[in-house]
């Protein structure tokens, strides 16, 4: 995927796998959370404008604006949807207008065995990518067979972890007090090959009575309850050089216990965007037999 000229992955809001759970300072600090607390079908619109880099750089960007339609449905036992839509455009102030609009649709199982997904990129208005196909772990490996942009098959590493195990993951790595989550993630960007490495760091729990949001989280009752939490998943490319690495990108948000997000931050290293939670709408879960 493309956006503003930077490849980066379609709907990795998101996303994650554990290979390495670390650090439980945040344990002696623990809130009492909510029981039985599932992942929330929703469908949230964040408005995107532009926010200095958290790196300080210098950035010749002017302007920016856009917006992140984010739609999530389903349930343990139906499976997971979404239909992500992110429409972004950015001025270099020098008569250079780019406009980037990005869309996927997903489905995962609950068991985080199959994942279909389908993806396409326009830049200026121009289909410039396409992807489309789906991945089955199985006993040894995860079987991808992609039908575009041309028919292939790979074979991942059976770690790798799909993006709505992802969310579940950081929320129970969030609940039992970790602070740090290593692992590669595959949602089928970049052609359907790209696999990134992720670092994510889970803040300090914030419970309901904190930091009271003012967005659109404030008017939904089923959040006025629920504990959240400061994250920053950074990805970075897999197979890159030894030592210390720049991330490609980072993603910082608030998630809720529900898997609801708010107070984005995507960081490109050398500008970033912020995305405010402009409408949010909780749907109801149909319950499994």
């Amino acid at each position: 995927m493309m956006i503003f000229g930077k490849k980066i992955g379609p709907a990795t809001l998101i996303t994650c796998t554990l290979a390495l759970a670390c650090g439980g300072a945040l344990a002696s600090r623990a809130h009492a959370l909510t029981p039985g607390v599932g992942l929330a079908s929703h469908r949230a619109v964040y408005e995107l404008t532009l926010a200095q880099s958290a790196h300080g750089n210098n950035s010749s960007t002017v302007s920016a604006r856009g917006r992140i339609l984010y739609d999530f449905t389903g349930s343990a036992c139906e499976g997971y949807k979404l239909e992500f839509r992110q429409v972004s455009e950015l001025d270099n102030g020098e008569g250079k207008v780019s406009l980037s609009d990005l869309r996927s649709n997903t489905w995962e199982d609950a068991d985080a065995k199959n994942f279909h997904f389908k993806s396409e990129n326009y830049m200026n208005e121009r289909l410039v990518d396409q992807v489309d196909g789906q991945a089955v772990r199985g006993a040894g490996d995860i079987a991808v067979a992609l039908t575009k942009p041309k028919d292939a098959k790979l074979s991942l590493d059976r770690s790798i972890v799909f993006p709505t195990e992802h969310v579940r993951r950081i929320i129970d790595a969030a609940r039992a007090g970790k602070s740090i989550l290593e692992f590669p993630v595959y949602d089928g960007s970049e052609k359907g090959e790209k696999i990134y490495n992720t670092l994510s760091v889970i803040g300090r729990a914030i419970p309901p009575n904190e930091k009271v949001p003012t967005d659109a989280a404030a008017a939904q009752q089923a959040l006025a309850g629920l504990v959240r939490w400061p994250v920053t998943v950074s990805y970075f490319d897999r197979g890159g050089a030894s030592g210390e690495q720049t991330p490609v990108y980072a993603i910082t948000f608030e998630l809720y216990e529900n898997g609801i997000s708010r107070a984005l931050l995507l960081d490109y290293n050398d500008f970033a965007i912020s995305g405010e939670l402009k409408t949010l709408e909780i749907k109801d879960t149909k319950p499994c037999p």
